[in-house]
């Protein structure tokens, strides 16, 4: 449900799900002259948001855009770059805001997006001559379920050849409490030059030091962004995973949203305290199918075969549920592991969790749609699922607690591999050992778990009476291997 929310704006998708505004960035190299260009910009220069609440000279802050339905009446316009824009006519009702308002000399964005075609019409530098006809500096249209770029050296209405909408930080994302897609941003001076899914530069500038139009940054993955309000949060977790693309010339690390008056001014504010120097440029090349399509191609690595209960990479068992991370996936995804297609409980272009087959040994190959990364495998790689709040309420007086476990490795029913455990219940085959704040505990069952799928096991653990107050953490031992780490359990 949030996925479908967040990919959608008045029922259109702001492009398909593995278009490259869309797809993570986080796990991608990073680009080889990233500390130049972050020394160009401006290491100690900080991040603003280009958007907020309120008026400023009279003006909505930000870039705004409006939906039209498809029967909106179609305006002439006459465009300078007539050679680099899409024809008009355009869908701009009468009222339609401008950016910077209708006394602005700046850039002076109109965005309508028609939401009974998902047609995206943006229009740079537009004026509204008395007979209702426009004119502008150059305009584009984009077709939100298509991944085609703009011919190769052509502008749109951002420097770039970019669409500016999708780039655009909307509060109903923050508020939903992801956004899902990477974000617009400015800096004084790029490079002529530029980087898919850019397609076209605006300087004359050809030293490397300066960042050409397209390239791509994110946020650092140790940069805690856990001191900022929710608000800012969810933007700064957008900046790791997902990045920013360089659109436009414009004020260093300025990030371009939507107006919206339920924005708290004060909370983006706090971006002034992320500087240059906690970002870094991403080489998102690796990604490209073609140097005309936003499309990525399926993309993984073996660090990216994860235990799905730990989130941790390392050899996979048998009977285990795994999350692959990577880019490009489609959602009805084949996956074979071995020579096995495995039985799937969840895929998204940039996530899948599968099931490891009964009977894998030594190394196991794992293919999504012709993608091939080779992990090892190794008898168990126990690992607990967290409990809903990462803690269980228990006492010392002999009680049971259940736990739910991934990685337990072979059982005496193989065959429910990818079914629901019913009937007869499996048992875990390697040996079962549990420790509760440093204490062995019984272990009373370790087997299916009734109702899940088999890869899931359930172990059932007594809180020993030895087992020191407060919280404390549970680990397991199954076979050779223990959890790398769990939930806790309030002792009593």
């Amino acid at each position: 449900m949030l996925a479908t929310l967040l990919l959608l704006a008045a029922g259109c998708p702001f492009f398909p799900a593995d278009h490259i505004w869309n797809v993570r960035v986080d796990r991608l190299p990073v680009h080889p002259q990233s500390d130049a260009w972050i020394a160009t910009v401006g290491p100690e220069r900080t991040l603003r948001a280009d958007f907020g609440a309120g008026l400023y000279q009279g003006a909505s802050i930000g870039i705004p855009w409006v939906t039209v339905p498809g029967n909106q009446p179609r305006v002439p316009i006459k465009f300078e770059y007539e050679d680099e824009s899409d024809p008009g006519p355009y869908p701009l009702p009468p009222d339609i805001p401008i950016e910077g308002g209708a006394a602005s000399t700046g850039d002076r964005h109109v965005i309508a997006l028609d939401q009974d075609r998902c047609l995206l019409y943006e229009v740079y530098s537009a004026y509204r001559n008395a007979d209702g006809s426009w004119r502008a500096g150059s305009g584009a249209i984009f077709d939100f379920n298509s991944y085609a770029l703009r011919p190769k050296g052509w502008t749109s209405a951002d420097a770039a050849g970019l669409p500016i909408l999708p780039g655009l930080a909307r509060y109903e994302e923050v508020a939903a409490g992801e956004i899902r897609h990477a974000l617009r941003f400015t800096v004084p001076q790029t490079q002529r030059a530029f980087l898919w899914p850019a397609r076209h530069f605006a300087s004359r500038l050809t030293d490397p030091k300066y960042p050409p139009m397209g390239a791509w940054f994110r946020l650092r993955a140790d940069f805690d962004v856990r001191r900022f309000s929710a608000q800012t949060q969810v933007i700064l977790r957008a900046l790791q995973r997902y990045g920013m693309i360089l659109a436009d010339n414009g004020s260093s690390w300025y990030i371009s949203g939507a107006p919206d008056d339920r924005w708290q001014n004060d909370r983006l504010r706090e971006l002034l305290t992320v500087k240059g120097s906690d970002l870094e440029a991403v080489d998102v090349s690796g990604l490209q199918r073609s140097e005309d399509s936003g499309q990525v191609r399926p993309a993984t690595t073996s660090d990216a075969i994860r235990n799905a209960a730990s989130g941790e990479a390392g050899p996979v068992s048998p009977g285990q549920i795994i999350s692959i991370y990577g880019t490009g996936f489609g959602t009805s995804p084949t996956v074979r592991i071995g020579s096995v297609n495995a039985a799937l409980l969840y895929a998204s272009p940039t996530q899948i969790n599968a099931i490891v087959p009964y009977g894998v040994a030594g190394s196991v190959a794992i293919t999504v749609e012709g993608l091939s990364v080779t992990v090892p495998v190794a008898e168990t790689a126990p690992a607990i699922f967290l409990f809903p709040d990462g803690r269980a309420a228990s006492w010392r007086d002999g009680s049971v607690v259940s736990l739910l476990v991934t990685g337990e490795g072979a059982t005496t029913r193989p065959e429910l591999y990818g079914r629901i455990v019913e009937g007869e219940l499996p048992r875990v085959l390697a040996p079962v050992r549990a420790w509760i704040g440093g204490v062995e505990a019984e272990v009373l069952y370790a087997g299916g778990a009734p109702g899940l799928v088999a890869g899931v096991a359930q172990v059932n653990v007594r809180i020993p009476a030895s087992a020191p107050s407060g919280v404390q953490p549970i680990t397991l031992r199954i076979g050779r291997f223990t959890t790398p780490f769990g939930p806790t359990l309030m002792v009593r």
